[in-house]
């Protein structure tokens, strides 16, 4: 034989972009949030609602805009991403439609289809915008002074239910620390890119803990306790706990020390109790997380939480069906903090843990994206991004549920919020250009070796920051061009 198949160049390397899937999962996601809107019209009026069809075609059109923004700027980024964000603000729309059926004086659902609209809007901005996200990584401290004043601003405001998290100019009111959360993301992630060897390999060792030197430690340190500071004075003690456990995870997942996560849990605990037995405010949330029918005793009625617990308990394991439930009884934050009570009421234990899964999918995207990663700032941004979904989703279901004392948050697209929703979908662009990026096949790495004797073939790297993940095809492939 003068030829043999060895010698044979291999095929190059194609990975398919996904974009038909991202489609077809999108017709569906349309398709439940539509049915969705119909059930509840029927349930309540037994008749589907006159603008059943506008409601689809609108829904319809925005996703259509964020997928061709995607097919066309980001072939390569994770086809499951997009169709799991309209899924969640699709169903954030029909359940907050269905309580407007109960408070005719007090209409959110357009309102909130109206931003909606504004954050696919931004969505597309940073799709289109944005081709490399190393590029934020230059403006960390830009970022950091931004998300400061965003967050110190509301406090010459007027406090509403307790906390000085807003801003109300005329009819207009938002929450600019929803947007901080992502300035402080980009800042974290560029600050310990650039330091995560000083960080994880030098200073001192106290207690079998190697605690890095002051001057590589302290600048960012200081900047979460200003941060947390602020907030505590606003009364915002759920996004201090948010941007305490963005810290603590990005400090973790920066040096690859599980110290930090002992110190982070001990930290918060004592700062927890402090809060909880000096604040009035916290104090009277303790007290009603650990007796939540104390109402009920003292002949005053049921509490907010006790009125969710009823909620949960009553939609057993397929729920009362949408538009069928008394979670209105809850009481003016039934749109808000406590819809996932409608949503356990209404849709069941198998409803809730759907959603609860959409939610644990979209993390789990987000973590892969960044582990798929070379560069150390993309791995850490796209960590910490999904980290916030996660710590949100776990700190609002977590009090609704009587798990934890409960605080003022928006659970992600479903809750009412104008500002929450736009910054959630900030977050799920950046996290589809950060997966496109670690998708993207880089011309210059040639087809990859058949075998794993293959001469010149290089044993994967192991996992530190500023690998690829070990045995991860797109690890292999990120591109690295400025």
């Amino acid at each position: 034989m003068t030829a043999t198949t060895a010698d044979a160049r291999p095929p190059e390397l194609r990975l398919p972009k996904r974009r038909g899937v991202e489609l077809s999962l999108l017709i569906g996601a349309v398709i439940v949030s539509v049915y969705g809107y119909a059930a509840v019209g029927l349930a309540r009026n037994n008749a589907v609602p006159p603008d059943v069809a506008g409601y689809g075609a609108g829904l319809g059109l925005l996703a259509l805009l964020a997928h061709l923004a995607v097919r066309f700027r980001a072939p390569f980024a994770d086809p499951l991403l997009l169709p799991i964000a309209v899924l969640l603000n699709g169903l954030g729309l029909v359940l907050i439609y269905r309580l407007d059926l109960e408070t005719p004086s007090d209409r959110a659902a357009t309102t909130q289809l109206i931003w909606s609209t504004l954050g696919v809007a931004f969505f597309i901005a940073v799709v289109v915008l944005l081709r490399d996200h190393r590029v934020l990584q230059r403006y960390a401290y830009l970022s950091v002074a931004a998300a400061l004043v965003l967050m110190i601003v509301p406090i010459f405001f007027p406090a509403v239910n307790g906390a000085k998290i807003w801003i109300r100019v005329g009819g207009l009111s938002f929450q600019p620390g929803e947007f901080a959360k992502i300035l402080l993301a980009v800042f974290f992630a560029a600050y310990l890119a650039a330091n995560h060897n000083a960080l994880a390999y030098t200073g001192r060792k106290i207690w079998k803990l190697q605690f890095p030197t002051g001057r590589v430690l302290g600048p960012i340190v200081a900047i979460w306790l200003l941060s947390v500071g602020v907030l505590v004075l606003e009364r915002d003690l759920g996004t201090s706990l948010l941007f305490f456990g963005l810290f603590v995870i990005m400090l973790y997942v920066a040096t690859g020390r599980t110290g930090w996560i002992a110190v982070g849990l001990l930290l918060a605990a004592a700062g927890a109790f402090a809060v909880g037995s000096f604040e009035p405010h916290v104090h009277s949330r303790v007290e009603d997380w650990l007796n939540p029918y104390a109402t009920i005793e003292a002949g005053e009625g049921p509490s907010q939480l006790a009125q969710s617990l009823f909620a949960f308990a009553a939609g057993g394991m397929l729920g009362t069906g949408l538009g069928l439930g008394h979670s209105i009884l809850i009481g003016f934050a039934a749109k808000s903090d406590f819809i996932l009570a409608t949503a356990g009421e209404e849709l069941g234990l198998a409803g809730l843990t759907a959603i609860f899964l959409l939610y644990a999918l979209l993390v789990a995207r987000g973590f892969r994206a960044g582990l798929a990663l070379r560069d150390p700032f993309g791995r850490l941004l796209s960590i910490g991004l999904a980290s916030i979904m996660a710590l949100q989703v776990f700190v609002i279901a977590g009090g609704v549920m009587g798990l934890i004392p409960l605080t003022g948050m928006a659970m992600p697209f479903l809750a009412q919020g104008g500002s929450s929703v736009v910054t959630n979908w900030i977050i799920v662009a950046l996290l589809i250009r950060v997966s496109d990026v670690a998708r993207t096949p880089d011309p210059a790495a040639g087809p990859a070796p058949t075998g794993s004797g293959a001469p010149g073939s290089a044993a994967p790297e192991s996992g530190s920051l500023g690998s690829g993940s070990p045995g991860s095809a797109a690890g292999s492939t990120a591109g690295e061009e400025q």
